[in-house]
């Protein structure tokens, strides 16, 4: 999925926004080459691809409690 950035948006304010969770902020950095170069704050109107929300529940099942 692609997003457009609006403004004030972070990386992790773009995912939370589009997926529910901020859980998917490395796969996007390594799917976008350059976006870390941006800085913290995304200029307006910046295009990010964002991986289908499967990928990112998939990451969440792998959950360690330490506490029962």
């Amino acid at each position: 999925m692609i997003v457009t950035a609006l403004q004030g948006d972070s990386i992790d304010s773009l995912c939370y926004r589009h997926l529910g969770n901020s859980d998917a902020v490395e796969t996007v950095l390594d799917s976008n080459p350059g976006l870390a170069a941006l800085g913290p704050i995304l200029p307006m109107g910046t295009r990010v691809t964002l991986p289908d929300s499967a990928a990112t529940t998939a990451k969440q099942k792998t959950l360690i409690q330490l506490w029962d």
